[in-house]
């Protein structure tokens, strides 16, 4: 496998929900033979946002602008982006939530690079889910509305017939 790839050679996909969210993103580091690092480039049109205010709980991410101009929102906090701007999302919980939303006339394009531990939990506050993946496919992912979370105990259905066949 070749250790370098051209961006115009990258496999691109698209994803787009509803109104506010659409993107590009073209795949550069698995195309390289990349194994724990991720990384691509993503473009959002005006008035878009790639993804929902997420955040991960294994792993860490990091943005690169390249071009346009946006907003990064970043727990409770809401920053300008720029050229230049290098944005760092750190694992964790919902302070570490972040979104970038193009506010500009022009596509905001901006290089991103991510670890790939898994299992991976993320969690959406706005929606209030969150997702957990254990393969890098994405059938490897079930989400969960946050109100089913502590519904049951560890012990629940746990009934020990098993144990006591077993124990004699």
């Amino acid at each position: 496998m070749k250790p370098i790839i051209n961006k115009a050679d990258a496999e691109t996909t698209r994803v787009a929900d509803g109104e506010y969210f659409e993107a590009s993103m073209s795949h550069l580091a698995a195309a390289v033979g990349a194994q724990q690092i991720g990384a691509n480039v993503t473009t959002v049109p005006p008035g878009k946002a790639a993804f929902p205010l997420h955040h991960h709980y294994a792993n860490e991410e990091h943005f690169y602008v390249l071009s346009g101009v946006g907003k990064v929102r970043i727990g409770a906090q809401v920053h300008a982006i720029k050229p230049g701007d290098y944005i760092y999302s750190a694992p964790g919980g919902p302070e570490h939530a972040h979104q970038m939303i193009n506010t500009g006339d022009a596509d905001l394009v901006y290089l991103a690079i991510s670890t790939k531990q898994l299992p991976e939990v993320v969690g959406y506050p706005d929606s209030g889910k969150t997702g957990i993946r254990t393969t890098p496919e994405l059938d490897g992912r079930f989400l969960l509305e946050d109100t089913n979370k502590d519904t049951v105990t560890y012990w629940d259905g746990e009934d020990g017939a098993t144990v006591a066949s077993i124990a004699g």
